[in-house]
């Protein structure tokens, strides 16, 4: 069975992780996490890009070699992604030889194939992003993208034959809608693409740290033709096409247009979806080293929690749309939906059964009325995480948790006394399993918090490995299986409460 392939972006080596990479990163955790809990396999790639002018101006500043700084920015990455709890599969540098190779070798192809043909490239180009541009597409004679000066260059160099593409691309579009996600950022790519294409420059005859064209080895390729190929150097190849590519919405262009395009040349398969998030700015203002407002998503894991904090990014902004981040924010929700709804539900739960039941889950004898939609509320969720709708996912749950409190408001089972035990435990079984439910559809955002839940209801085992056929029993409306005489561990409360400046 052919896994399903999700990818995140390649991170460029120039910084270190900050939110926008921990963003991208944790929403491809949570689809893999999800798909391995269906019983899918999964193919999780993620990783760095790591040649260019850039690259080489950093790595120069600090002393080093670029090898050795590409080497020890891949190596934060990889300790942030443990820190974050990331399951990746992969994690590719494009300096590695595995790449280079296939990168030489697609190059070499195309030019035999006369889809790269050597040239003359005369424009503006831009030094921070590497990219050449058209007069026209300056904006007040800087560059488009970061506003940067830019400077006049003619150069030797190969072209790919980009606009040869135009007309596949386009039908390609119209025949597969969901390529372009979400939806509302395909008439920006189309439009483009009607618009024509210009043949794209993809080697450098300035760039000395980059792979080497076999066949001239005065000529580099272009980063961005040599960083796509990672897709297809990294996975077996019959892995391949890509379920999922995972984007910012800056790069949006390059793997809709550019990348299609190179597959097409290549006899490849496409990749079936593109789906492009938008960005964050913190509090209204952009994120800038030079303003000190860069969020650091190790900070937030270590103040907050991983768990809250990957939460958090997902219950904020709709996945897909532009977010603000506020630490107000996160420590308003926090407290509010963590500490006094989730956690309160499970404390609550735990310490009456521990009061009143030795802490041994009594028998059932009356069926539970909170999850008697249950197949209705499987396919709901089934459907929002499969359209990466992850902020609904977040909403439907968060309304289970808001609707158990309710009932454990209105039932007030800590005025039940020992002549009405059966009815006690009717209601806190109740609570018991919509607490199991929800630690099994919160555990791709809260896979160590979840865990610790299943643990303290006294259930065996990890998880993960058991959700499969709980999710399968879910949606045929079985109901979460509650074992009488089966021990729980009432535990500290699962959020404390926080304190702060905005208190």
């Amino acid at each position: 069975m052919k896994p399903f392939y999700l990818t995140t972006p390649l991170y460029y080596v120039n910084d270190v992780p900050h939110i926008g990479h921990a963003y991208t990163t944790i929403a491809a955790d949570i689809l893999a996490r999800w798909k391995r809990m269906n019983g899918e396999p999964v193919f999780f790639l993620t990783g760095t890009d790591e040649h260019g002018a850039k690259i080489a101006a950093a790595a120069e500043k600090t002393g080093e070699s670029p090898q050795v700084f590409v080497d020890r920015i891949a190596s934060e990455y990889r300790s942030v992604w443990k820190i974050l709890n990331i399951s990746y599969d992969d994690f590719i540098q494009t300096s590695q030889s595995r790449h280079k190779q296939v990168v030489q070798d697609v190059f070499e192809k195309l030019k035999s194939l006369g889809d790269i043909y050597k040239g003359t490239y005369e424009d503006w180009y831009c030094v921070h992003d590497e990219s050449y541009f058209s007069e026209g597409e300056l904006v007040d004679k800087k560059c488009p993208s970061c506003g940067r000066d830019v400077q006049k260059l003619k150069e030797e160099s190969y072209f790919f034959k980009l606009s040869k593409y135009a007309p596949a691309l386009l039908a390609h579009y119209e025949k597969n809608p969901e390529f372009l996600s979400p939806k509302h950022r395909a008439s920006e790519i189309i439009n483009f693409v009607r618009g024509g294409l210009n043949d794209l420059s993809v080697s450098r005859t300035r760039v000395s740290w980059g792979i080497p064209i076999t066949s001239d080895p005065s000529h580099t390729v272009y980063v961005w033709f040599d960083a796509l190929l990672n897709y297809v150097s990294a996975p077996p190849k019959e892995d391949w096409p890509a379920d999922i590519h995972l984007v910012g919405k800056e790069i949006f262009r390059f793997h809709t247009v550019i990348w299609p395009a190179m597959l097409m040349a290549l006899g490849l398969p496409l990749p079936k979806r593109i789906f492009a998030h938008g960005w964050w700015t913190v509090e209204g203002t952009k994120m800038s080293k030079s303003l000190g407002n860069v969020v650091n998503p190790v900070q937030m894991a270590e103040e907050y929690g991983v768990d809250a904090f990957r939460y958090f990014l997902f219950r904020e902004v709709p996945f897909g749309a532009d977010g603000d981040f506020s630490e107000k924010s996160l420590l308003a929700r926090y407290n509010a939906e963590l500490a006094n709804n989730l956690g309160n539900l499970l404390q609550r739960t735990l310490t009456l059964l521990t009061k009143n039941f030795d802490g041994v889950i009594p028998e059932r004898k009356e069926q539970p009325v909170l999850l008697s939609d249950l197949p209705a509320l499987s396919k709901t969720l089934r459907a929002q995480y499969d359209n990466l709708a992850f902020g609904d996912v977040l909403e439907t749950l968060f309304g289970l948790m808001m609707r158990t409190n309710k009932y454990i408001d209105e039932q007030a089972p800590w005025k039940l006394g020992a002549e009405q035990k059966e009815r006690l435990a009717a209601v806190l079984l109740e609570c018991l399993s919509v607490i199991k439910a929800l630690a099994v559809f919160l555990h791709p955002f809260m896979p160590l918090k979840t865990q610790d839940i299943w643990e303290r209801i006294g259930e065996p085992g990890t998880l993960s490995e058991q959700a499969a056929p709980l999710l399968r029993s879910f949606a045929a409306g079985q109901l979460p299986a509650i074992n009488p005489g089966q021990k729980i561990l009432k535990g500290d409360p699962l959020f404390m409460r926080k304190g702060g400046r905005w208190k």
